[in-house]
């Protein structure tokens, strides 16, 4: 059984005491495959670091988040810019609007989106998005944006089922993780209504831990409480699960 952690943060200052062992535990589990999203310009001396340990397990992705989105966000999309022409990334991201923390900064989060979709399309990867209180605005631009050359994941989907059929119309898979598990979750209830053909997995560690973990350090290893809950939610094997949700990221990361 191979299983892919989409979008884990191994680089965190969270995993500094015993990244190797997270990792091992992880992957003697059965995960092999682990996408590493991007934050800011600061943490990308550290993913290239994570990439040099473990570099059949690792493949990175650059961009700049959208809660780091601030007054120097120019000078840090200018950076995942020359990143991107200077080696190989798997996707553009975590990119996208994030309206939970800090609604001050929309216009250049919307631009700095924009810019990092246009990015993507130029280097034909796909892109990571994270959407928080902030769907319409995403699918706003997404419309905009659409066409063959758009692919990517929606990161940690917490939305309706409309909004997931919506995500899926633009050529995004919904990154499904601990939220499956959390009783106030809500995508529960309608994950059933939605092809797996459309669903990742991921983890977002060291945050959104599964239950019985809600409230710590997530790990990558914790992924088999979320697919523990698709093989419920689906009535599938867990092997099952495993190999579609791992061929579907391969679709997406064309690895």
């Amino acid at each position: 059984m191979i299983i892919t952690d989409t979008h884990t943060h191994l680089y965190s200052e969270a995993f500094d005491g015993d990244r190797a062992e997270i990792i091992k535990s992880a992957m003697d589990l059965g995960v092999q495959r682990f996408f590493i999203p991007a934050i800011d310009s600061t943490y990308t001396q550290s993913m290239l670091d994570l990439e040099e340990k473990f570099p059949d397990q690792m493949f990175l992705m650059m961009g700049l988040h959208p809660t780091y989105v601030k007054e120097n966000y120019l000078e840090e999309l200018a950076h995942v810019e020359a990143l991107l022409s200077e080696r190989k990334f798997y996707a553009v991201g975590e990119i996208g609007i994030d309206l939970y923390w800090d609604k001050s900064f929309l216009k250049q989060q919307q631009e700095a989106f924009v810019h990092q979709i246009r990015l993507a399309k130029k280097y034909g990867l796909p892109i990571v998005i994270h959407s928080r209180e902030s769907f319409d605005e995403i699918f706003e631009i997404l419309e905009q944006e659409k066409g063959d050359d758009l692919r990517g994941i929606f990161h940690c989907f917490t939305g309706t089922l409309e909004q997931a059929h919506t995500a899926i119309s633009y050529n995004m898979k919904l990154g499904i993780g601990g939220v499956a598990t959390f009783k106030n979750g809500k995508i529960d209830q309608f994950l059933n209504k939605i092809d797996l053909e459309h669903i990742v997995l991921e983890t977002d560690s060291p945050y959104l831990a599964p239950v019985p973990y809600r409230g710590k350090r997530n790990e990558s290893a914790y992924i088999i409480k979320v697919l523990d809950k698709l093989s419920e939610i689906y009535t599938l094997g867990q092997e099952k699960i495993a190999d579609i949700t791992t061929e579907n990221s391969k679709q997406v990361f064309g690895i």
